[in-house]
């Protein structure tokens, strides 16, 4: 009797927890939203502003989001929600105050994915504000090389303590093809750990972000139904500061007293390309920069440089020579600062010039050159600061840094007889410390060495 009762109980016990097991199965079928996932991407930083923060991460399940965040890591006190299913999470926190450290962690609402002391960053300064701002341009990335993580190690420990306020993508932020599995393996996961959750990022499309397998180039250059822009949230409703663009192409921000602009250098706009100056692209740029005639500094940021002699010639590429006949007159007639491009997988530095739109052999520094200095300010001969006595004086310093990742190639022309200074066979990204009226710019290497540097500086009568 009692074996009896004893099968009885057990055969009763599995059917329980078979019962269990298929209710369990049913309910996580049912409501995605009680399944565990597993963070494959991110935290990373998105539309930053002086008031909010765009939080993105990915899991491999729908879930609703969660960040909680506050100034102390140890109470982590509010939190914004979004309580729709996803697997591509991007949550906006609002109401934070400028320049302030901020804690956070991500999660579903009742789980937290990722959130511990490293997990910060700070807001942006007010538009206008003055201060020390630090700003790193990265062109030509995402190759998975051992240059690329050597770049990133060394621009970390270049800044120590201080922290990056932004870091620029200056286009080809992975390679080959721009897929969505190129982007994890080859970027997302280069920089997961400091860069993407700590540092605000704001990036800037090139021609292999329009590779995408799935489509001719043609054809993502119209309908930017690529991996890039499903990957990255770009400000275009003028929340960073700047003009409303309205598109994802480009747009701008502001740090503190500085204006940057972001530019697409490849795709279309309607029928348009950058160099078409009537174009939709070319008119925003023409209103943003009426807007930020009050800025102090103004930086504009795209892929195809218009002067080069490195991996890529600015003498016979189409987009290289219509860019510079057409386009780059409108950034000087507006006292744009300075230019940084990608593309060619090297360095490659000008002094400050006005109105040479010519091929290389068509350089003439008496014509052209509005400082005849490095720029260095180390004393070394013609080694001044560059100076403007006016918010917007005529000038500009043209830079290529797209050795990021990918390094090396030069043209029969190398190097470019309009570059002070170039250099192909270092990989290296940028840094930009603005202080006030004082703009400083040094070029990090990936054995750490500072190979080119100069400042620029303006004596405004109301500063």
């Amino acid at each position: 009797m009692r074996r009896i009762f004893c099968l009885l109980f057990v055969l009763a016990a599995v059917q329980y927890l078979c019962a269990q097991k298929q209710k369990s199965e049913k309910k996580d079928k049912d409501d995605p939203a009680e399944v565990q996932p597993m963070l494959i991407r991110g935290p990373y930083l998105q539309c930053a502003s002086s008031s909010s923060m765009m939080i993105r991460w990915r899991t491999d399940a729908l879930t609703r989001s969660r960040v909680r965040y506050g100034t102390d890591y140890q109470n982590l006190n509010r939190s914004s929600d979004d309580s729709t299913l996803h697997t591509e999470h991007k949550v906006l926190v609002r109401g934070l105050q400028p320049i302030t450290k901020y804690y956070y962690s991500i999660g579903a609402i009742n789980d937290k994915l990722q959130g511990d002391s490293n997990n910060y960053f700070y807001t942006l300064p007010v538009p206008g504000r003055r201060g020390v701002f630090r700003i790193a341009a990265f062109g030509d990335c995402g190759n998975n090389s051992i240059n690329q993580r050597q770049v990133r190690d060394q621009v970390l420990k270049y800044l120590g303590n201080n922290y990056l306020n932004a870091w620029i993508l200056l286009g080809d932020n992975t390679y080959p093809d721009g897929t969505d599995a190129e982007f994890q393996a080859n970027f997302f996961n280069i920089y997961k750990e400091t860069l993407l959750k700590q540092n605000p990022l704001f990036p800037a499309p090139g021609n292999h972000d329009y590779h995408d397998v799935e489509f001719s180039a043609a054809v993502a250059q119209q309908t930017h139904e690529v991996a890039y822009y499903q990957n990255f949230s770009m400000p275009e409703n003028g929340e960073s500061g700047g003009a409303p663009s309205h598109t994802r192409q480009y747009y701008s921000f502001d740090i503190g007293n500085a204006h940057f602009i972001s530019i697409d250098s490849y795709g279309k706009d309607g029928d348009a390309r950058l160099y078409d100056t009537l174009g939709a692209q070319v008119k925003w740029i023409k209103k943003d920069l009426e807007k930020a005639k009050g800025a102090e500094w103004i930086i504009a940021f795209w892929h195809h440089p218009p002067f080069t002699m490195g991996s890529h010639n600015g003498d016979t590429e189409k987009e290289l020579v219509l860019i510079r006949q057409h386009f780059i007159r409108i950034l000087e007639r507006y006292g744009v600062d300075l230019v940084l491009c990608g593309h060619s997988h090297d360095y490659e530095r000008s002094r400050m010039m006005f109105g040479y739109y010519g091929n290389e052999n068509e350089f003439d520094s008496t014509k052209y050159l509005v400082s005849r200095s490095s720029g260095r300010d180390d004393g070394s001969n013609n080694s001044a600061p560059y100076q403007k006595n006016s918010l917007h004086a005529k000038g500009t310093v043209y830079v290529v840094t797209g050795s990021a990742g990918k390094l090396g190639g030069t043209q029969t022309g190398y190097p470019h007889d309009a570059m002070f200074y170039s250099d192909a066979d270092h990989g290296g990204a940028s840094i930009l410390e603005i202080e006030g009226g004082e703009l400083r710019f040094k070029w990090i290497c990936a054995d750490g060495e500072v190979r080119d540097w100069f400042t620029m500086k303006k004596k405004l009568s109301n500063k």
